[in-house]
């Protein structure tokens, strides 16, 4: 077995980097056309799933290509703007948007008598935005949320106060808690959080995907595009199918298609979001001294003798490093880095390798 050289302390050196990439399928910057699935459509059952949550794809979900990039739900309180599992006529039973209500209640507090509270308001209801977490790697990155939502009356931009209010973020269940403001790349426009007596946008939480809006908040903002007489304001009545996804939907995204089946209209909303990991480098400087590994291990090196088959490499032998082996305490190897060509070695020659260590 070939000579093992240690490494010194000062050998070895690491490194942690924050890399950014978008959300979004494909590297895509900008997301603009969504899709969702035709049975999500169908919301005729109350037990669908469609009357809980739409899942949005980049394109025609029946398409191999196609990525899953969020879904988004509307959740009630009081269950109000769905219809109710026991078919409770007139009553505000248990019903899907309840439902979702109570699970990212559960989720972000773990406590069933919190309610969600944007700044100073408290509404019954939230708009959610799930984002898949295969497309994001560590967490989503705050600074870089940039929503338009889009309606005849305007566009509102959304983002999070990230840049504003830098390290103020509150600690929930699921990680940092920042509010989402008006504004763009972290900036918020304007110098309080509430609009008007009805609180703040809404929450973003980063290192678990998840943006919940206030619906109060933004339907007082903007009206759904292509009508003057209809918001996305949520419609909350009792025991009946509402299609508040559907609103929501309609202000987020530009163009819609429902599973072959364009919808219609297009309008200026655009959604882009970074994502980021924290990626560790550990850097192993190799240092081959002119008077290390001048010979060769290759057994074509010698003959059946044992006799050098090339007289020159006597006294000036010269070898050729292609590869640099790290080994545990007990001689067992652990990776092995390649180099991008051979290197030539002799006893007139010293090496520095860096070998570099992802993880």
């Amino acid at each position: 077995m070939a000579t093992l050289i240690r490494y010194a302390g000062d050998d070895i050196v690491i490194d942690t980097k924050k890399i950014s990439t978008s959300t979004w399928a494909d590297n895509t910057n900008e997301l603009k056309q969504m899709f969702t699935s035709s049975t999500q459509a169908d919301q005729t059952d109350v037990n669908s799933q469609g009357n809980f949550y739409f899942d949005i794809y980049n394109m025609d979900p029946a398409s191999i290509s196609s990525s899953k990039e969020m879904s988004i739900a509307y959740g009630h309180l009081k269950g109000s703007g769905s219809r109710d599992f026991v078919n409770a006529q007139g009553s505000f039973g248990i019903s899907p948007t309840m439902v979702n209500y109570m699970q990212y209640r559960q989720l972000i507090y773990g406590d069933e008598t919190q309610f969600f509270t944007f700044d100073t308001y408290t509404p019954d209801d939230i708009w959610i935005i799930n984002v898949e977490r295969a497309n994001y790697k560590h967490n989503l990155k705050p600074g870089s949320l940039n929503l338009v939502l889009s309606g005849s009356t305007g566009d509102l931009e959304l983002t999070d106060d990230f840049g504003t209010n830098s390290g103020s973020a509150t600690i929930s269940m699921l990680g940092r808690q920042f509010n989402v403001v008006s504004g763009s790349s972290g900036i918020m426009s304007g110098s309080t959080l509430s609009q008007g007596p009805y609180g703040s946008y809404g929450l973003f939480y980063p290192e678990a995907g998840i943006i919940i809006l206030n619906p109060t908040a933004v339907s007082g903002a903007i009206v759904q595009a292509g009508t003057t007489t209809i918001g996305i304001a949520p419609v909350t009545g009792s025991d009946t199918n509402d299609n508040n996804q559907h609103k929501f939907l309609n202000a987020l995204c530009s163009t819609h298609h429902v599973a072959n089946n364009t919808a219609p209209g297009t309008n200026d909303s655009s959604f882009i979001m970074d994502s980021e990991e924290k990626v560790t480098s550990q850097f192993y400087f190799t240092r081959v001294k002119n008077n290390e590994f001048n010979y060769t291990t290759n057994p074509s090196y010698i003959d059946e003798t044992g006799t050098l088959r090339f007289s020159s490499m006597t006294d000036n032998p010269t070898v050729y490093i292609t590869t640099v082996g790290m080994y545990s305490e007990g001689g067992d190897l652990l990776a092995v880095a390649k180099l991008s060509k051979p290197l030539a070695k002799d006893f007139t020659k010293e090496s520095l390798i860096r070998v570099k260590v992802d993880y």
